[in-house]
Order: C-alpha cells, then structure tokens, then sequence
C-alpha cells in the first residue's frame, strides 16, 4: 500500500488568505488616511490601475444598463396600465356625456317647439317601445293622474308622433303615425292640397285622397288640417317624397329612431253652437240675398222709434 505525501496545500491556502486579508486591511486603512500625501498616492494608483480594468468594468457598465433598461420598462409598463384604465374611465365618462347631451338637445328641441300658445302641454318619457309587426305604439310614463285625455296628439322635439289612444292612471299609450290604425287629416303647403295621412307599418305613410295630387310635389311641407276636430291645426308632420311604389308618401319630422321624451298637447274641443241667434242676429227673414241700402229717411226713422209715432 502506497504512501501518501505531505499535504502543502492547506497550509499555503491558509497563507494565502491570511496574506489577502492584511492586504485588504491595509488598503482600506490607507484608503482612509486624510493626508495630501496619501492621496497623491491614491490618485496615481486609480490613474495606472483603472484604464486597465476597463475590460472588467464593461459587463459590470452594461448589466448596470440592462437592469436600468428592465426597471425603465416596468415603470413604462405600470404607467400605460394605469393610461389603459384611465382611458375606459374616460369612454365611459364619454358615453355618458354623449347621451346627456342628446338628452339635453332633445329636451331643449321640446322646449323650441313652435305650436299654438293656446295648447299647453305635458312631457312625458318613453317607458317602452312596443313596436311589431302589427301595431306601432309606445308607452308613455303619464297617464290620467296627470290629466292625459285619449285621443290628444303627441310630437317630440321635431314634429308629430301619434295620439293618445288608452289611458291608464300612471302611463298611457301612444300609437304612432306609421300604425295602420292611424289616419290623420293633413294639408300639403304650399298647394294647401288637403290629404289623408295613413300608416301603413313603415317608416314612411302614405297621403291619401288627394283632390289634385299633381300640386303635390317632393319637399312640400305638410302639417296637421284640423279637420274633424282630430288634432290641432299646424302641427308638423313631415315632407313629400316619392315613394318606390309610386304613391305620395311622407317622411315624418319626428325621430322614430330615437323617441325619449314626448309632449302631450292639451287640446279642448271647439265650442258647439247651439244657439244659432247667438251667432247671427236675425234679420228680415223674407228677403234672401243682398239687401238695398237703406234711404236717409229709412235711416233716420231706424234711428229714431218716435219718429214713426209722429208720422
């Protein structure tokens, strides 16, 4: 069995570290002496050693840029999360500045409306659209509490919409110019071609019984005749256009695409006459057709009841 040599190498480890450890001591205690000469020396040591180590120092230069670089971006990461949620925010905030607005137009559209001074009028909101197939109408948030009467018109901001056709104490139900229930009697301006307006379940009703339909042009304006006591006169309905078909057809005034707030006008029935001497002072019943002008004599006796005494 072979011999094993003696072991140098611990001990010279040993050394070694010692050695190393006096010398750190010694250059951190000289590297902590405040003395011009020492830090001549000092000086002329970085001037000859620290040009050397260049090629040591660029890893340490460039880790020290990339960890920069990774703390930047991460910074640069958290700031467009914060823009992202602040920009929703922001939509959202958008959004809801957007339908006030239009909310706004149309409240204000209600209250530039040009009608009668004599109709006074209530607002009403849309409660729901119940719009199909077969019938046209929505639903208004008023009813007969507030003193909502059927068969009163209905315009938003722009023109007519509909009458009031069912009456509930709190809501009441609207049915719309397109429903093919709906008939209004209408006047073409300027022509003063007076027609009947009729839903047909689209967006464009047609106009009805027209004595002289060429007087009736596109672009005419028409609005509500009056007749039969149905709506106000004057209010505005929409335009002439030519529909695909060929009939004259109107393009209504009012937004249907967007019905939030509706007014209901207060119109009274015209006074009924029932006394007709109330209205036209009788006359000589007799003579029929334009009478002669009465003679001075003939006037001053009408003027006079004693003058016929003293004849």
């Amino acid at each position: 069995m072979a011999r094993k040599g003696p072991d140098f190498t611990t001990p010279v480890r040993r050394v070694l570290i010692a050695l190393m450890a006096l010398v750190l001591v010694a250059l951190f205690l000289f590297w902590r002496i405040d003395s011009p000469r020492a830090e001549a020396m000092r000086i002329a040591i970085i001037d000859r050693v620290v040009p050397r180590f260049e090629w040591a120092l660029a890893p340490v230069t460039r880790a020290s840029q990339m960890i920069g670089g990774f703390q930047s971006y991460a910074r640069i990461y958290e700031q467009n999360q914060e823009l992202r949620r602040e920009l929703q925010q922001m939509q959202a905030w958008k959004e809801a500045a957007v339908q006030l607005e239009q909310e706004n137009s149309k409240l204000m559209a209600l209250n530039n409306v040009r009608i009668d001074p004599a109709l006074t009028s209530v607002t009403g909101m849309v409660m729901a659209d119940s719009g199909s197939a077969f019938r046209q109408s929505v639903l208004l948030n008023v009813g007969a509490q507030d003193g909502i009467v059927e068969g009163w018109a209905t315009m938003d901001g722009l023109g007519l919409v509909g009458r009031i056709s069912g009456v509930g104490q709190r809501t009441s139900r609207v049915v719309l110019l397109t429903d093919p229930s709906s008939r209004i009697p209408v006047t073409a301006q300027p022509s003063g071609e007076r027609a009947l307006l009729t839903g047909d379940n689209t967006s464009l009703p047609f106009l009805d019984f027209i004595e002289m339909p060429d007087n009736v042009r596109p672009g005419d304006r028409v609005v509500t005749s009056g007749d039969g006591g149905v709506f106000p006169p004057g209010l505005l309905a929409g335009q002439v256009v030519q529909g695909s078909d060929g009939r004259i057809r109107l393009r209504l005034a009012a937004d249907y695409g967007r019905l939030e707030f509706l007014r209901v006008l207060r119109s009274h029935p015209a006074e009924m006459v029932v006394d007709s001497g109330a209205v036209i002072a009788p006359g000589d019943r007799g003579l029929i057709g334009p009478q002669r002008p009465a003679s001075p004599v003939e006037a001053a006796v009408a003027s006079d009841p004693l003058a016929t005494g003293a004849e």
